[in-house]
């Protein structure tokens, strides 16, 4: 291979979608190909049973859609400061740690990036989340140290961490042409993170003498709260009633929701299709009045569609948001015909409190920098979340006046990654 050129290469680890950006010696940073000409891919694994062979992003996604014999691993981030990830997992024949499951995912990185480059990259600044665990320090820098434990184990040499709402303001910057005072919102898979920062072309110009912007940020916030968890409210609200939650029986009790709620959640999802776990709701079919409900729900946890189901309220969730009406949530490997339904009045009033608690983490960041809205220049927006419409329009609500941008929603964090050499 050549001689590996200077460099820094930023990786956006993102719990629904990841993204890396290359910025050399000289000239502006770029984002790299992951699938084809793809720049951004899902953060997805699958452990292919029938060949033994490991996919990632796009890939792993069909194969388990197509019914490919398997483990399908996504959320992987949401592990990161979670009791799970010491834990280990049945792949094939063998137990495996879903600490060494987040290190393959980052080693298809770095592979993807080596093919891009010519040669292995050393050096990487990772993104990270304000908080990768809301209100518990000790668990948080456990997280970002696991993180770092699987970063250098795939071969990276020289390894450093930048928040990633800054990295997106820093990104930002680079098509600036005034002195501005932004807020920056990076509303991702699994949290939302806020920075209250001053950018601008002599402020860019000044870091290329001193890297340290410490004194440019004002504040920065940020609450566990994104893409994933607005699924599973609208997955609970929309689609798990079809399965019986909330569903009253014979003696007007309802049946207990556990199992529902994992179903909802991606990374417990396969924990439901254990012996165990199936046994357990197969119980529960006394507390049902309708039969049938439970029928469905046996079906999901036998046939393991439990993933394909997540997948379909995603999918219902951004099509709902890009076309304003309402859409289908397709059903049918359920049982023939079944569908349920979501419009953009059922997630305005489901994700309404996640919604709240969110921007009422932004004001908070606005209200630690001293600033009040009339000082704001602009709202920046990234994250593929922050492309919800119900999250934008809650915003706006909450800042009127306040000029609102969208950055590139998916590549804009690995770009500054990049820059923050």
């Amino acid at each position: 291979m050549n001689a590996f050129p200077a460099g820094t290469l930023g990786i956006d680890f993102g719990t629904s979608n990841s993204a890396m950006a290359w910025l050399g010696p000289q000239g502006d940073a770029r984002l790299m190909a992951l699938e084809g000409e793809a720049l951004v891919m899902p953060t997805a694994v699958f452990f292919n049973a029938e060949d033994n062979s490991t996919h990632f992003g796009r890939d792993a996604i069909g194969h388990y859609l197509e019914g490919t014999e398997g483990r399908l691993m996504r959320s992987l981030k949401s592990l990161l400061g979670s009791p799970l990830l010491s834990e280990t997992t049945q792949i094939g024949h063998q137990q495996i740690s879903f600490q060494d499951i987040i290190a393959t995912f980052l080693a298809a990185l770095r592979e993807r990036a080596t093919q891009s480059l010519g040669a292995a990259p050393r050096r990487v600044v990772m993104g990270r989340p304000v908080h990768f665990v809301d209100d518990d320090p000790e668990r948080d820098a456990q997280a970002q140290a696991s993180l770092l434990q699987a970063v250098l184990s795939v071969g990276f040499e020289e390894v450093s961490f930048q928040l990633e709402p800054i990295a997106a303001a820093l990104d930002y910057e680079q098509r600036l042409t005034q002195e501005s005072t932004v807020l920056v919102v990076d509303a991702g898979g699994g949290t939302s993170d806020f920075t209250v920062v001053r950018l601008g072309p002599k402020r860019l110009q000044r870091a290329h003498h001193n890297a340290d912007r410490s004194a440019d940020i004002l504040a920065t916030t940020g609450v566990h709260i994104g893409g994933t968890d607005h699924d599973r409210q609208l997955n609970l609200a929309q689609v798990m009633p079809l399965l019986g939650y909330k569903h009253m029986g014979p003696e007007q009790r309802e049946v207990p929701n556990g199992v529902f709620f994992d179903l909802a959640t991606w990374h417990l999802i396969h924990w439901q299709y254990q012996a165990k776990a199936i046994s357990q709701a197969k119980n529960l079919r006394s507390n049902y009045s309708d039969p049938c409900l439970h029928d469905r729900l046996m079906r999901v946890l036998t046939q393991r569609h439990g993933h394909l189901m997540a997948h379909q309220v995603e999918q219902a969730k951004i099509g709902c948001s890009v076309n304003g009406a309402s859409t289908g949530v397709d059903l049918s490997v359920i049982e023939c015909g079944l569908q349920a339904q979501l419009s953009v009045s059922d997630m305005q009033v489901q994700l309404q409190d996640l919604l709240d608690r969110t921007v009422r983490c932004a004001r908070e960041c606005v209200k630690r920098a001293g600033l009040t809205d009339a000082s704001l220049d602009a709202i920046y927006l990234t994250g593929g979340s922050s492309a919800l419409s119900t999250f934008q329009h809650t915003l706006q609500a909450a800042f009127s006046g306040v000029n609102m941008v969208k950055g590139d929603l998916f590549g804009g964090v690995a770009l500054g990654l990049a820059y923050s050499r």
